[in-house]
């Protein structure tokens, strides 16, 4: 079998194929990142998966904002045959892509109960400010949305989504905190999302919820996976 070559990264029209080690294959989309883009990494992610049934030495992968990270066993499955694999489930979402409107339902939305403002949201009067409206505007507006799970980073569980409406489109904090608490729901840019664990952030906090976005002893321990909807709703706290 021939072993993996330390070449440069094979390129498609779609996306472009980078060996990372000896172990992986990170499969990078030639769109910018974005929504779009995104559904495209999970559906290539979802066609790996699917392939993993009859070639084990595959990895799971990771679908990102714009990539997908493929793992795979380098005793096994030659770089080669994994680019090969990998160039075919990226034709295959580019001329098939799955949409919500494929004939299967979709799943219901994961709802997330949010106390809005004060101790919970310390930002919320601010991102009102910024944006000229009144805090409840803001807070009606968050719940309002309907979003998609991008994908997951920056810390286990951490579910950056998307849908965000325009008009509450946020730049980072100029100074990030050296402690958020978990559960607490922030805006940063074009996304909105829920701290799973206590940890630095520079993301607006407008609320706060006491749900666990994350728990090692579930059999899932991630509350949200790449491709769910959420919906938070406002809730008065006792």
């Amino acid at each position: 079998m021939a072993e993996p070559k330390a070449s440069g990264p094979a390129t498609s029209e779609l996306a472009t194929f980078l060996p990372m080690g000896d172990a992986g294959l990170l499969i990078s989309f030639a769109e910018k990142p974005g929504a779009a883009t995104a559904e495209r990494a999970q559906s290539v992610a979802a066609a790996i998966d699917r392939a993993r049934t009859r070639i084990p030495a595959l990895g799971r992968p990771v679908p990102a904002s714009a990539s997908v990270l493929v793992p795979f066993d380098p005793l096994e499955l030659a770089l080669e045959d994994a680019i090969g694999l990998a160039r075919s489930a990226v034709t295959d979402a580019g001329a098939k892509p799955e949409t919500a409107d494929g004939g299967a339902e979709e799943p219901p939305a994961i709802e997330i109960q949010v106390r809005y403002g004060g101790a919970d949201g310390p930002d919320l009067d601010a991102v009102a400010e910024l944006h000229a409206m009144r805090p409840e505007d803001v807070v009606e507006l968050h719940a309002s949305a309907r979003y998609r799970v991008l994908f997951l980073g920056f810390a286990p569980g951490f579910g950056y989504l998307g849908g965000l409406p325009a008009a509450l489109v946020t730049p980072r904090r100029d100074r990030p905190r050296e402690r958020v608490p978990a559960g607490s729901v922030g805006i940063a840019g074009e996304h909105t999302g829920v701290y799973p664990l206590a940890m630095p952030g520079g993301w607006h906090l407008i609320g706060r919820t006491d749900i666990a976005l994350f728990d090692p002893h579930r059999p899932h321990p991630a509350l949200l996976r790449p491709g769910a909807t959420v919906r938070f709703v406002p809730v008065i706290d006792r």
